[in-house]
């Protein structure tokens, strides 16, 4: 029976009612011949939006603002709320807007680090992997729509569900738009879990993939220029014999048969051995200065070729590079020589295309205390994270989205990112309140980074990163029924999602008579302005003063953005005609209602809908 056949027999059935007969049309049109099938398991959250619509409500006494006047600061966005909510209500203010996507999702281990419906997954669940596909499935569904026609999705898995994840993707955003998947060493070898495993799993793994192929990679250069600056290659075999901190520099000192030297020769490409973890080159300087006043008498006790590496005296840019100092063996070899270590495989070249194999162990077992917050073992360094937006490629004032953002790590990264390189880049994070975690970890670690602090581990005060500003926003609900006390409500509360829509903040003092709750003014400072106009009984006038207003604006270096409750378009720009050549109107609700349409569909949550549409598409396909 061929498939026409098959969806005609289940319209004609009888004591079938519609939803149950939309089921089986739609799993005859979802049927696959190549893919993840799994069985869908609803979220409540998911359920929830079937009968209530999120939008986002500033905490202003949370607001960290360090520029009042112009808003020449970024305004980066803490969200506490589910992230399936904050997607949704995030498809109105930022559809085809955000330049990078990194996520961090539950890796469904197993070990209480997956909840699903207030219930942790553990391995004995027989539908585990399902709940898993399920819930990543609608998040990352809703986030294509958010990233723009150049951006980038990262996302950090291990082994669990590196395969479901790779072809979930693939159906999402396409197999030919997998830019790479990177493999991120994270643990050393010598660490033991069970005494019953036979191997040790050292890596995770980081999925990248573009929204489309206009998005082009760096590419190579000229490569043998660049292979001329690799000679020696260090490969640590094993951990190191001892760490100790000398003359104020944590030093890891490994013995002649803990490390190899091995020599390249120009040109033949010095990415092929993924053990590899720095360079050996000839350097004068501060380097050469430690070495004669710390190291060189160490031969005495520790031996010849003793390899040091000095923790924090590298140049890559963020304080936490190192050095790889040697015993010469001999006095006739290599004799007072020493040498710098660089991770070849994290540094940023743009002539160069990227390797896909990234030595991170030291920094992951080094996190545990960022921005004045310890923390539990397993958070992403900051370091990884800087690695991330070089390989994203993310431009100048870039957009970076974490809908799932724990402590606060990408936020952080990116405050010292745009610090570092004089940028501008904005970031929005989302995590649920979870254990206080939104309000106790992640806002803490983020105000301190912002306020400065002092590091209770050395008693040093830690330098704010100022140029930058914090809001914090709550997700909440209105019902989602469309009546026109329903509308009102929605409109008369959008005004925080609509300040994150437009970037504009600043409430415009004026001398007008109509009260914040008729029509409200904001500004960016730098010429961009947003007007709200709510229902009330005094519309008419309020449009009179804001006519008035709109007309003496001089500073406007764009069209002036209209939010205003009313029926449609054509009829807003009516009751503005006088100045419709200075504003770009939107009606409200209905942008906001249009906006979570799509997202309502790709949940399937809007039952009325669903059938119809369902029904519509199966004819379509056959006719």
């Amino acid at each position: 029976m061929n498939k026409k056949d098959l969806l005609d027999k289940i319209k004609s059935l009888e004591g079938l009612n519609n939803e149950e007969r939309a089921y089986l049309v739609n799993l005859v049109n979802t049927k696959k011949k190549y893919g993840l099938v799994w069985e869908d398991k609803p979220e409540e959250v998911e359920e929830q939006l079937r009968t209530k619509l999120p939008i986002l409500k500033e905490v202003k006494e949370r607001a960290i603002i360090n520029d009042t006047e112009t808003e020449k600061y970024p305004n980066h966005i803490l969200i506490e709320g589910d992230n399936l909510h904050t997607l949704t209500a995030l498809t109105f203010t930022h559809e085809n807007k955000i330049d990078l996507i990194y996520i961090d999702p539950p890796y469904n281990t197993g070990n209480q680090d997956f909840l699903y419906n207030d219930k942790y997954i553990d391995t004995e669940d027989s539908y585990r992997h399902s709940k898993w596909l399920s819930f990543m499935d609608k998040r990352l569904r809703i986030s294509k729509n958010l990233i723009s026609e150049t951006g980038v999705i990262f996302i950090s898995i291990d082994d669990n569900e590196l395969t479901q994840l790779k072809l979930l993707c693939d159906e999402i955003f396409g197999q030919n738009n997998c830019e790479n998947i990177f493999t991120i060493k994270v643990r050393h070898e010598n660490r033991i879990l069970r005494r019953d495993i036979r191997y040790h799993q050292t890596t995770e793994y980081l999925l990248a993939y573009r929204k489309t192929n206009s998005f082009t990679p760096p590419r190579r250069k000229n490569q043998r220029e660049a292979d001329l600056d690799y000679k020696y290659n260090i490969i640590e075999k094993e951990a190191p014999y001892q760490t100790q901190n000398i003359n104020g520099y944590k030093v890891e000192i490994f013995k002649p048969e803990h490390y190899e030297v091995v020599e390249v020769a120009p040109g033949e490409g010095q990415f092929k051995n993924y053990s590899i973890r720095g360079s050996l080159i000839t350097q004068s300087g501060s380097a050469s200065e430690y070495y004669e006043k710390n190291l060189r008498e160490r031969k005495k006790s520790d031996g010849f070729s003793t390899l040091y590496k000095v923790i924090g005296m590298g140049t890559r840019g963020d304080g936490l590079g190192y050095r790889y100092i040697a015993q010469p063996p001999n006095a006739t070899t290599r004799n007072g020589s020493y040498f710098q270590g660089r991770p070849i495989s994290k540094k940023k070249d743009d002539s160069l295309p990227y390797p896909n194999y990234y030595d991170f162990v030291n920094e992951f077992n080094n996190v545990g205390y960022e921005g004045g917050v310890e923390f539990k073992n397993g958070k992403k360094p900051l370091d990884f994270l800087a690695h991330v937006f070089s390989l994203a490629n993310i431009p100048k004032n870039a957009i970076v989205l974490d809908f799932f953002a724990g402590s606060g790590s990408t936020l952080h990264a990116l405050l010292k990112y745009n610090q570092t390189n004089k940028e501008k880049c904005q970031g929005i994070i989302v995590t649920n309140n979870e254990n206080n975690i939104a309000e106790e970890i992640t806002y803490k670690r983020i105000s301190n980074v912002l306020n400065g602090y002092s590091d209770s581990r050395n008693s040093n005060f830690v330098e704010p990163i100022k140029e930058n500003n914090l809001r914090y926003f709550k997700s909440l609900y209105v019902n989602r029924e469309p009546s026109l006390a329903n509308k009102r409500q929605l409109t008369q509360l959008a005004t925080e999602l609509l300040c994150i829509k437009e970037d504009c903040y600043q409430e415009v003092k004026h001398k007008m008579a109509f009260t914040k709750r008729e029509a409200q003014i904001f500004t960016n400072g730098k010429g961009k302005y947003l007007v709200a106009v709510y229902h009330s009984r005094n519309q008419i006038a309020v449009q009179e003063q804001l006519i008035e207003w709109i007309s003496t604006v001089e500073d406007a270096t764009e069209k002036i953005r209209l939010y205003a409750f009313s029926p449609e378009k054509e009829t807003l720009v009516e009751e503005f005609i006088e100045v419709e050549d200075k504003i770009e109107a939107v009606p409200l609700p209905e942008a906001i209602y249009n906006a979570y349409l799509s997202t309502i569909k790709t949940l399937k949550v809007d039952k009325k809908n669903y059938e119809l549409n369902t029904a519509d598409e199966a004819e379509t396909q056959n006719n």
